[in-house]
């Protein structure tokens, strides 16, 4: 069962990014899909190279902010480790979705001996505060965007009793389970329990920061170089550069919500975000160009500087 579970993390996302790359190409004709080569390698790779500059920045603010969740527990690890662990998780997410949040704890822990369970924790804080900062990004999309979306659920059919019932499901089957997983004590649920104190110590390290100014601004920084990096790639391809804030926001929002249903978001993300583009009156080829463009480019850094990260960490650690 746990070779099966395995083979379906890891592979099961990768299928459903190939179905989407395969969409694409079915949904494209032979000259299409020669525009949108045309359209990525005559692409103005200065703003390309301006997105990569602005994407490694986020990433670089991301683990200094990650110090001040660190601190109330007592910890100072290096920035060099800090920065390398957040770079090999993103680079591990691209081969097994959300692994590099294990694996980036796990780093932490084995660089600075922090107990997996607490540098887990702070990171489960970080998701928790971008999942909240996603949701004002998809709240400004919907006011911005009002007519639009409510024309395509309208034309998908969904109503709201839908997605209601589906939340009303989930936060019932969360509480039975809980229920019952306090009822139960055994080998394994007390080690489980204890791995959950170590995370909510670690989410609580919230209330305890010190520098609570440095740590907003690290956060609005973060995202204001994700939206960034996204927004600058329109001045890449000669169509793309009408779009304004009010149609590259609801782009930007949706790919970041497909961008952990695949490997990295391979497939998926260029598709969706050409089919919001293409709402604003872009042609498909322009908008899955764009898609493709800013996935690809951001993509290699992640994977050269995870890929070098591997070989920093044992260098600058080879005292301990």
């Amino acid at each position: 069962m746990k070779k099966i579970n395995s083979f379906l993390k890891i592979f099961l996302p990768l299928f459903i990014g190939i179905i989407f790359i395969y969409l694409t190409y079915n949904s494209t004709s032979y000259e299409e899909r020669k525009l949108i080569f045309y359209n990525i390698k005559n692409a103005n790779y200065s703003f390309v190279i301006l997105s990569i500059l602005l994407g490694f920045l986020s990433h670089l603010s991301r683990a200094y902010r990650w110090k001040f969740l660190l601190a109330p527990m007592g910890y100072s690890p290096k920035y060099v480790n800090l920065s390398s662990a957040v770079m090999i998780s993103y680079f591990a997410n691209l081969g097994v979705p959300r692994s590099g949040e294990i694996l980036r704890a796990t780093t932490l822990s084995t660089y600075e001996k922090i107990p997996f369970e607490n540098a887990f924790g702070t990171i489960v804080t970080e998701r928790v505060i971008d999942l909240l900062i996603l949701i004002c990004f998809v709240l400004l999309a919907l006011f911005i965007q009002y007519d639009l979306i409510l024309n395509i659920i309208n034309e998908k059919k969904i109503s709201f009793a839908t997605i209601l019932t589906t939340i009303s499901v989930f936060i019932i089957f969360f509480m039975i389970v809980g229920f019952f997983f306090k009822k139960i004590n055994n080998r394994i649920t007390i080690r489980i329990k204890k791995i959950f104190k170590g995370l909510v110590k670690g989410i609580l390290t919230i209330k305890s920061i010190e520098n609570k100014s440095a740590f907003i601004f690290h956060t609005i920084f973060i995202w204001v170089m994700y939206f960034a990096m996204f927004y600058v790639i329109k001045w890449s391809l000669p169509e793309t550069t009408i779009l304004g804030f009010d149609s590259l926001l609801p782009a930007f929002v949706v790919g970041g919500l497909t961008i952990s249903t695949t490997n990295g978001g391979i497939g998926i993300y260029p598709f969706s975000v050409a089919m919001i583009l293409t709402s604003f009156n872009i042609s498909n080829e322009s908008g899955l160009s764009f898609g493709w463009i800013i996935w690809t480019s951001q993509t290699i850094m992640i994977t050269v500087f995870g890929s070098l990260s591997f070989f920093i960490l044992p260098l600058v650690n080879s005292k301990k």
